[in-house]
């Protein structure tokens, strides 16, 4: 069984964040294989933002966010798109931490309007890789995310984005648990 951190960009206003963090937590929560702790960025303190200045390590948020990151076997990463970025909050929650994130994979769930999301999920990329995460090749996205859910808020294509979540899911399994092994045998160093 892995441990698997699902970091939540949402933003707290609005239907569409919330029904797609809520259809995939509904996916990753009936694996066995899995153990999910969510941090929704948006109700967890967060390090405060000091210009030019990384976040203090000894700051409590800081430490917290660490012990969760680091408790991880891997992540999946909910955001929206705004301006062909990611949310600020997502970028605060990702600098804070450093070490705990290495050699280990990261999943994404994406969604906004025409890109679904994929410009932010890109930019995600280029960050993970420069703190040693495996970012996992497919992804989960919605594009023009406002039709794509009914008015319950479940998902008008069940079965095209259910198994779009199994794939992510199944590949990060499989790298989470290459990788874990890989650390207990040989401890990695940045």
């Amino acid at each position: 069984m892995l441990d698997i951190a699902v970091i939540a960009a949402t933003s707290p206003q609005g239907r569409s964040g919330a029904n797609v963090s809520r259809w995939f937590l509904g996916q990753a929560g009936r694996r066995a294989d899995l153990r999910l702790d969510v941090i929704d960025l948006n109700r967890i303190p967060l390090p405060p933002f000091h210009p030019g200045r990384p976040p203090s390590e000894t700051d409590p948020a800081t430490r917290e966010l660490a012990a969760r990151i680091g408790a991880a076997d891997g992540f999946v990463v909910i955001t929206p798109e705004y301006n062909h970025a990611y949310p600020a909050v997502l970028k605060l929650a990702v600098d804070a931490v450093r070490r705990e994130w290495a050699a280990k994979p990261a999943g994404f769930v994406s969604y906004g309007g025409q890109s679904g999301g994929l410009r932010a999920v890109e930019q995600l990329r280029l960050v993970f890789a420069e703190l040693h995460v495996v970012s996992l090749r497919d992804t989960v996205s919605f594009h023009r995310v406002e039709g794509r859910f009914d008015e319950d808020g479940e998902p008008l294509d069940p079965a095209g984005v259910n198994g779009a979540a199994k794939v992510l899911l199944d590949q990060l399994i499989w790298w989470g648990t290459a990788l874990r092994e890989a650390r207990e045998a040989r401890p990695y160093s940045l």
